[in-house]
């Protein structure tokens, strides 16, 4: 019996003549899907590129820079600087509140807390709704309730009221942030509390009780947000804010808030790039997804990925991601290898996925035109170059010649 020893021959050429081949076509997106610079790299710059289809609606394209007043702030009345400019913010429920009753022998007087449905309820009187006014308004509101009563005289100084601790509030915050919903703002950790272990204390200034804080709580705003307009809706009223002097280093009126505010932050449809990085209205920080595997595998650990690693600051580039991941240096002939980026349009909710030369990245002076920021929530995926699917090919073909060589001996000695 003869054995064909040009076998594992043909399948070696084989082998190197797939391995030089690209691993698979660039990645296809829909039209209006780029929307950061660096996404949609129009000249190609020797990079993979796919085919843009022309199947996403016109109107879901991201236009130029724009600015639109939210249309239901049409049937809200626009406030005063007075109303929402004030030092202290309106109670909300969680306050706790100080109340001293004239000759009061410890039956009325003490610490209150105000309910969820935003009352204060003082023990044998009706409920006392002191929500969205300020302690002074609430004081007055006491006093009229007990005089009326007939608890205490109708003196100026028969009630007195003040604030010990202001607690957190819930919030709407909706528009150009990363995270759209109800959020906290202002909550304090139980070391942090305000008269618990000082005793009597008059006054809290929770300075996180504010707009900043509430857009930061909700995830912080994108690089297409209209930070010189945000609008402040309270009781059927609303103030326009500007808070771009928190972006970029000048003055900014940051507003105290209370429980049920709503925020709206509006889009200019354009890209700002001072907003993609860490301040005061923008996250700190990003999480992105990561995979980084010569071969298929349970796990990440084998290329260094963890839980800080995926942690970048903002303002990432992909680049940088890159070399995060352990996708940039070693030989020369992981040289070739491309990473992906795997981002979704907020405005529009279309995803996007391109693909890069990460070796081009590091050598091209105009990097930037193809070097993306990245954003929260990302995806990237390295691939290996082709040498190094050469590489794995011979061993594949070394591993099939191991197991055919015995026979190859055995037909020998048979012959």
């Amino acid at each position: 019996m003869a054995f064909n020893v040009f076998k594992p021959v043909s399948i070696l050429a084989m082998a190197v003549s797939l391995s030089a081949c690209v691993s698979g076509p660039a990645p296809a997106n829909m039209v209006g899907s780029a929307w950061l610079p660096g996404q949609d790299l129009a000249t190609g710059r020797e990079h993979p590129k796919g085919d843009w289809t022309d199947r996403s609606p016109v109107a879901a394209r991201a236009p130029a820079c724009e600015w639109n007043v939210p249309v239901e702030l049409n049937q809200l009345r626009r406030a005063g600087p007075e109303e929402f400019f004030q030092r202290t913010s309106p109670l909300s429920p969680g306050d706790r509140l100080t109340l001293s009753v004239l000759g009061d022998e410890d039956e009325l007087g003490g610490t209150y807390v105000v309910e969820s449905d935003g009352t204060v309820i003082v023990p044998g009187h009706p409920a006392i709704s002191v929500i969205g006014r300020s302690v002074l308004q609430a004081e007055r509101a006491i006093r009229d309730v007990l005089v009326r009563e007939g608890v205490v005289q109708p003196l100026r100084n028969a009630v007195s009221l003040s604030i010990v601790e202001k607690a957190g509030v819930s919030v709407a915050v909706s528009g150009a942030v990363f995270a759209e919903g109800a959020v906290r703002a202002g909550e304090r950790s139980p070391e942090s509390r305000i008269g618990l272990k000082e005793g009597g204390v008059r006054g809290d200034a929770n300075v996180s009780r504010s707009v900043s804080t509430a857009i930061r709580a909700a995830g912080g705003v994108r690089p297409d947000a209209d930070v010189a307009r945000v609008y402040l809706i309270r009781d059927g009223a609303y103030a326009e804010l500007d808070l771009s002097g928190l972006v970029h280093g000048g003055a900014a009126k940051d507003v105290s808030i209370s429980a049920g505010d709503r925020i709206i932050v509006p889009s200019r449809g354009c890209f700002d790039p001072g907003l993609a990085r860490p301040t005061q209205l923008t996250p700190p920080g990003i999480k992105v997804f990561m995979s980084n595997l010569t071969q298929s595998a349970g796990n990440n650990a084998s290329s260094a990925i963890g839980a800080e690693t995926t942690s970048l600051a903002y303002g990432t580039r992909l680049l940088q991601a890159a070399v995060t991941m352990n996708c940039v240096g070693g030989t020369y002939m992981q040289s070739d290898r491309r990473i992906v980026l795997m981002s979704r349009n907020p405005r529009t909710g279309q995803s996007i996925v391109i693909e890069r030369n990460i070796e081009k990245l590091v050598r091209s002076a105009g990097r930037d035109d193809a070097n993306p920021l990245l954003m929260p929530g990302d995806a990237l995926a390295c691939y290996d170059s082709r040498w190094t699917n050469f590489n794995q090919a011979i061993g594949s073909i070394g591993n099939a010649f191991g197991s055919v060589a015995p026979a190859l001996v055995l037909s020998k000695a048979v012959n």
